[in-house]
């Protein structure tokens, strides 16, 4: 479905990302671990066309969408939910969720995928009319979910979506990945919770310093001795 080959990305003097290979086959959930800075948001922004490539190129469903603009990635089918939410506070539940389909002409299946949303995360549908603004953390996160799907993804591309959130909250929004995929979305997650991540991953691919060093299925890796010590917070003779 998705395929990275080489790729590079530089911020003026630094070289952010140094030869990424990475793929992400259908159907399937893939997480990105490393440590703040190794290159994760920025490998996300490169495949979406939101910052340059300076080399390198991105193959999605078999074409070469390297140079293509944003809007044009996004109505390929390549969704992205940023980290920090952002939500528009000013604009109601409903309004951000249509936000989502601004891409889309197709009324009458917008209005499912609404219906669809809302049977995910009840509690939007509670608060249709509420400003986004005024809804908690949790709640805007699942908004900000429910709009990226409201583009019909089919690859919908997640940073950091547990962050700043309660373990129960944390919980509910893993759930929720796991019946987005079944429902025959593919993800590519990043996330801080590394443990988490590999749990409901079938593969991953660990980030240090703009270079995958380490890669495997999530029950593998989350077994690794170096990612245990490293993005686990479990000493290396545990």
């Amino acid at each position: 479905m998705l395929k990275l080959v080489d790729l590079n990305v530089h911020y003026g003097g630094i070289h952010a990302l140094r030869g990424v290979d990475m793929e992400i086959p259908d159907g399937k959930i893939i997480s990105l671990i490393g440590a703040n800075g190794a290159g994760k948001s920025t490998t996300l922004k490169a495949i979406i066309g939101l910052v340059a490539k300076s080399a390198g190129s991105v193959e999605f469903d078999g074409k070469d969408i390297t140079k293509m603009d944003t809007i044009n990635i996004v109505k390929s089918g390549i969704i992205l939910c940023p980290e920090g939410r952002r939500v528009f506070p000013d604009l109601t539940v409903s309004e951000n969720l249509l936000i989502g389909a601004y891409t889309r002409k197709d009324k009458d299946a917008i209005k499912k995928d609404k219906a669809w949303v809302y049977e995910l995360f009840p509690r939007l549908l509670e608060r249709e009319w509420q400003m986004a603004g005024t809804l908690s953390g949790g709640e805007q996160q699942m908004l900000a979910v429910g709009r990226a799907l409201m583009g019909r993804p089919k690859l919908l591309m997640m940073d950091e979506p547990s962050l700043g959130l309660a373990p129960l909250i944390v919980k509910s929004i893993f759930e929720i990945i796991k019946e987005i995929n079944r429902s025959g979305v593919n993800v590519l997650l990043i996330e801080q919770n590394a443990k988490a991540a590999l749990e409901i991953s079938d593969y991953a691919y660990v980030l240090e310093t703009g270079k995958v060093v380490l890669q495997g299925p999530g029950k593998e890796l989350i077994v690794n001795e170096k990612v245990r010590s490293a993005y686990l917070g479990e000493a290396k003779n545990k």
